[in-house]
């Protein structure tokens, strides 16, 4: 019987809610087995379970590779993206989030499950555009979630790593300023106080960090 395989070309082309599905059963008791590249061939290509046993086997782990590469790149932030023929972008200004949009991010930001919690967060639909400048929907709780489990996992990936080296940086420069405004008297305690505190959304750093991590993802 001949098999047709849907495989994508790019990080485009594979949505987060099929990521979603993936990382629930990408465990350490599933890890590196045969079972979780079936499953990784129907998520990501379309194709029942059962029928993945007819893939020869040299071509499911080029097909794997494939994939495991695809999901380990590293986009630049994509600050537009259509759903549907709907765009939505990407807060124009971090600097002037709501205390909605911030207790939302810091509850969802840091889990794959609640990934699209947060991306209806980040992304809005666009209610005006002039070349590259955009205005955004008011923020009016997680009203876009269902739709965003459709975004392309290149969208939200290179969310997740622009804003991690953003919470990374603003940590790094308010460490120095206050290394800097004490005379270096800081004690280890409180900077570690610091660090695990972090400002503002640097709450959810850690946990972005584990993401990344999951992604193969190194943050140099």
């Amino acid at each position: 019987m001949k098999l047709h395989l849907n495989i994508p070309d790019s990080l485009y082309d594979i949505t987060l809610e099929q990521y979603q599905k993936y990382d629930k059963i990408n465990t350490e008791e599933n890890k590196d087995s045969i079972f979780l590249m079936q499953k990784m061939i129907e998520i990501f290509c379309f194709v029942e379970l059962d029928l993945t046993r007819s893939i020869k086997y040299n071509d499911l782990i080029e097909i794997i590779d494939h994939l495991n590469n695809l999901i380990s790149s590293k986009p630049e932030l994509i600050t537009t993206f259509k759903i549907d023929d709907i765009q939505y972008g990407f807060i124009p200004d971090l600097d002037n989030i709501t205390l909605g949009e911030y207790i939302d991010l810091d509850n969802y930001l840091g889990s794959w499950e609640n990934m699209h919690k947060a991306m209806s967060v980040l992304y809005r639909p666009v209610i005006l555009k002039k070349d590259e400048r955009y205005v955004i929907e008011d923020y009016k709780g997680s009203i876009y979630d269902e739709k965003m489990k459709k975004a392309p996992l290149s969208v939200v990936i290179s969310s997740q790593i622009f804003f991690y080296n953003l919470s990374n940086e603003l940590l790094t420069y308010t460490l120095k300023y206050l290394e800097k405004e004490m005379g270096n008297n800081l004690t280890k305690e409180q900077l570690n106080a610091l660090e695990a505190n972090g400002v503002g959304i640097n709450q959810s750093l850690h946990s972005l960090q584990e993401i990344l991590k999951d992604l193969n993802i190194s943050q140099n």
